[in-house]
């Protein structure tokens, strides 16, 4: 039963993640054919935002190393978006050349991790996206303009630094948007995110010239707070939240990091509140069960396995 809660936006964005953030996660690699299922089966699904793959070396994802076999399959999807990592000039122009017109570059708000993740130093990350924003923004015009997306890791604690100040996010946050990207996706890279932090966040962003409505949410479940922070973002005005089908995921370079907010747990709550999503949370959750099949294990999502039935 829908019950509207006071406070709370009619509609939420949700930016699927499960292609790309979940399956590079896989100890194994997923083919391609699967991969280009998944993404008709979550746009079948009413998802119009799926991140599809990510155009990195594949010596450091191997699991994403079919991009170019990957994205000619699925660009054609109508009214879906389908967002692709670029870690450099070169990842960027790979996906140009396909005709991808969403692109996203991955930042850390935290030394430590920018070094484990990019073997860079915070302002070197950042001085190595300057180029890949401007030449992003400077293909195509009106519709066709290329949207960037600045994904900020670490934003809420760090498994080497712990906590990480709040004005230390807003830097790289304020950094990114400096460049170029059209939005903003803050992480819980290691689910540590508590409702008040969320909200301390958000207002200290504000407090610097950063609007609300460029900014997305991106929460890991690791103690269990995910849909509690995603809720106290939906209350501060947050309308694009960031979830994986069936829950899967996690991040190759931080080991404590454990899964995304599962998509169908967040269609849930946010039905519930009487939200608009598009998404039909039926086909939503047979597609998550059909991945766990083809993944040979159980779905984590709670919504998945109470709807199809599945064990834990």
């Amino acid at each position: 039963m829908a019950v509207p809660a006071p406070g709370l936006p009619p509609r939420v964005r949700i930016h699927e993640v499960g292609p790309r953030d979940g399956l590079q996660n896989e100890k194994g690699a997923v083919p391609t054919e699967v991969k280009a299922e998944f993404i008709r089966r979550l746009a079948g699904a009413g998802l119009t935002t799926v991140e599809a793959t990510s155009f990195v070396h594949p010596k450091w994802v191997p699991q994403l190393a079919d991009a170019e076999q990957l994205f000619p399959q699925v660009r054609d999807l109508e009214g879906v978006h389908l967002p692709v990592l670029v870690p450099n000039e070169r990842g960027l122009d790979r996906a140009l050349a396909l005709g991808a017109r969403r692109v996203a570059v991955f930042a850390s708000a935290t030394e430590s991790f920018a070094k484990a993740n990019l073997n860079r130093t915070v302002d070197e990350a950042l001085a190595m996206f300057e180029p890949v924003v401007a030449r992003a923004k400077a293909t195509g015009t009106g519709p066709d303009q290329v949207h960037v997306r600045g994904y900020l890791s670490m934003c809420f604690g760090d498994p080497w630094e712990g906590p990480v100040p709040i004005p230390q996010v807003v830097r790289v946050c304020r950094a990114l948007l400096d460049l170029g990207c059209d939005e903003l996706s803050l992480g819980d890279t290691i689910g540590v995110a508590t409702p008040g932090h969320v909200q301390a966040l958000l207002a200290a962003l504000n407090d610097q010239g950063v609007p609300t409505d460029r900014i997305g949410v991106h929460f890991h479940d690791t103690y269990g707070q995910a849909l509690a922070n995603t809720l106290a973002a939906l209350q501060h005005g947050v309308t694009t939240v960031d979830a994986s089908a069936g829950g899967l995921g996690g991040c190759p370079y931080a080991k404590s990091a454990t899964g995304n907010l599962a998509t169908e747990d967040l269609v849930w709550m946010l039905h519930g509140l009487g939200i608009e999503t598009g998404a039909d949370l039926g086909r939503l959750t047979a597609t998550s069960a059909w991945m766990a099949a083809q993944l040979g294990r159980p779905s984590p999502s709670r919504t998945v396995r109470a709807l199809s039935h599945q064990e834990p």
